[in-house]
């Protein structure tokens, strides 16, 4: 199955933001629910270890991401970074229930637009990126990594989607999982109900956005491709691959760190 770069809804300056936020709202409440990102954190805190990084921008965050879940479980690891979320189209609601969560005092909002081909140089720390890496079509994607391999700056990526007919089935019974789940995605809002109940554009764009994810993730191997077309040197240092939790399907991950960091035991 061929990658297709189709377009999201998400992605369009056009679309309605509170649509887009209840989307994002959706996807934060199905990454805890789900705790898809656990296999990430051993490799995070690998990653904050070896960078010597005491802070984590995220890019992309939409709603929140999985740091509700995530940000415990690296404790757990003995990583006690501050999270800082970042994106194109700020979703500044969701900081609050993050607030009043297991993380609360450690996760921000940045407050302006924060492009993840342009970060800002201020925000420094280890870049993340959940379930976004997709968005970005090759030549895109090649530009924000070799941005984080220019300035020697951390970055690691990862993605629970993937081209295959398994997350293709799953992805297809979003809609029915909306009407199921909307009334119980905090923040709590009246119009989510409307648009899922009364005009059901919400389940159809969870569900478009949700196949079109699918068919733009890239494989191991893309992403190897992707690295492999950057300037290589010996100062930094690239890893992909595949970590298995509890879920039916892998978390497809690329970690990318300067070696005078790394050491012996980096990414190789």
């Amino acid at each position: 199955m061929r990658r297709l770069h189709l377009f999201e809804l998400e992605d369009q300056p056009w679309f309605p933001a509170a649509i887009r936020n209840a989307a994002t709202d959706y996807l934060r409440f199905m990454l805890t629910l789900g705790n898809n990102y656990a296999p990430a954190a051993p490799l995070l805190a690998r990653a904050l270890r070896q960078a010597g990084a005491e802070r984590i921008v995220d890019l992309c965050s939409g709603g929140g991401g999985p740091w509700q879940r995530l940000r415990p479980a690296l404790a757990a690891q003995g990583a006690t970074p501050d999270v800082v979320l970042t994106d194109k189209y700020p979703n500044p609601a969701a900081v609050a229930l993050l607030e009043a969560g297991p993380a609360g005092g450690h996760i921000a909002y940045h407050p302006g637009a924060v492009d993840a081909l342009s970060v800002p140089r201020e925000l420094t720390g280890l870049r993340t990126m959940f379930s976004a890496f997709h968005h970005f079509a090759p030549d895109a994607a090649r530009a924000l990594l070799r941005d984080a391999r220019r300035g020697g700056v951390p970055i690691a990526i990862f993605e629970t989607t993937r081209r295959s007919a398994l997350s293709l089935l799953l992805i297809a019974v979003s809609p029915l999982v909306v009407f199921a789940v909307i009334p119980f995605v905090r923040p709590f809002r009246w119009r989510n109900l409307l648009f899922t109940y009364v005009v059901p554009v919400l389940p159809l764009m969870v569900g478009w956005d949700g196949i079109v994810s699918c068919l733009r993730c890239y494989t191991v191997d893309e992403l190897r491709d992707l690295v492999g077309a950057l300037p290589q040197g010996a100062d930094y240092a690239w890893e992909v691959g595949e970590a298995w939790g509890r879920a039916p399907l892998p978390v497809t991950y690329l970690l990318g760190l300067p070696v005078r960091a790394a050491g012996a035991g980096g990414p190789g």
